[in-house]
């Protein structure tokens, strides 16, 4: 017969004390209906993914099929809508605005009349002419964190501090990478992590530690939908494929995230917006579903984008917008 110890027997009663303290609290308290929303998932065929309205749909052309039964204005036509005022006379940073999406956002901060600063690889006369030559930091890739920390330094000394920062750089893989057909591309994918997750997260921070920041900042992350790890059982069903563009999203979207509740403190708002389907080169290689999808054209997607930032305060700093319909996109 083995004799235990009167330790070993506190130490078992303890134990078991510890083991009843894991079982979920709402198996311990709630009715059986809350236990079961609780539980239930996008792949229960009961399942809400709107939660209630409040999260955007994961089916493309069902969202876009959606806007146009219920004549959804905010997703048909934003112009309707768009104010900019609330930007006029800020100080705004545009990485990566000196083409594409990121061209536009700057054309049309520059329209409400917002003082726009952009950092880019290379200039361009079209952009020095909207926006000022001395309002160009050229050479700044967002991936080099000793360029990105003189460009901010050298924001500071020119003008002062910044009201917004918008991270808009961004690399997207022309291939699309599958298991299948074994073209997966691991060095691409590691680029693309680089320039879309660890890139806003390099000028963020020297956004916030090189005091470049007003009181009440806000500091906008251009992400995508691709980051929605919910959304691929949907949006990548039975099909894979563009490894490094969801995974560089995603890793933006914790980023991002995590940076949120740290600088809450601080009074800085971090936003996280899908621009909605644009037609630019970035997304090309899509185009034959850009009208079934409802792409728009990049300067309405910016007004869409900017229409985001102004709506965007600490109530809702953290969120994981879709700036197509103002809902949320879950992760």
């Amino acid at each position: 017969m083995t004799l235990v110890s009167g330790r070993t027997l506190l130490a078992l009663a303890a134990l078991a004390r510890q083991t009843a303290a894991w079982v979920p609290a709402a198996s311990r308290t709630s009715s059986p209906s809350l236990i079961a929303r609780r539980m239930s998932s996008q792949w229960d065929a009961g399942f809400d993914e709107t939660r209630g309205g409040a999260y955007s749909l994961a089916d493309q052309v069902a969202r876009f099929g959606k806007a146009k039964e219920e004549k959804i204005q905010r997703h048909l036509d934003i112009n309707a809508i768009f104010d900019g005022g609330d930007l006029s006379g800020k100080r705004v940073l545009v990485t990566g605005g000196n083409r594409g999406l990121g061209y536009e956002i700057t054309k049309e901060l520059v329209a409400v009349g917002a003082t726009a600063l952009v950092t880019c690889r290379s200039s361009n006369k079209d952009l020095e002419r909207l926006v000022g030559k001395y309002n160009v930091y050229e050479g700044v890739d967002v991936t080099d964190e000793a360029a990105v920390r003189a460009a901010i330094k050298r924001v500071k000394s020119d003008g002062g501090a910044l009201d917004v920062v918008i991270n808009n750089a961004g690399y997207f893989l022309e291939e699309c990478e599958t298991v299948s057909d074994d073209s997966l591309n691991f060095a691409e994918q590691l680029k693309q992590i680089n320039i879309c997750a660890v890139g806003p997260l390099v000028v963020n921070n020297a956004c916030v530690n090189e005091g470049v920041l007003a009181e009440g900042a806000k500091l906008v992350t251009i992400t995508s939908q691709a980051g929605s790890v919910e959304w691929r059982s949907t949006q990548n069903k039975d099909s894979g494929g563009d490894y490094g563009h969801h995974m560089s999203r995603a890793a933006c979207n914790m980023a991002q995230a995590l940076l949120a509740e740290e600088v809450r403190s601080k009074g800085f708002c971090v936003i996280l917006l899908h621009p909605g389907f644009n037609r630019t080169e970035m997304t090309k290689k899509y185009e034959a579903i850009w009208d079934v999808e409802g792409a728009v054209e990049p300067a309405e997607g910016a007004k869409r984008v900017l229409h985001e930032v102004i709506r965007s305060s600490m109530a809702t700093t953290g969120q994981f917008i879709n700036c197509e319909d103002g809902l949320r996109i879950p992760w």
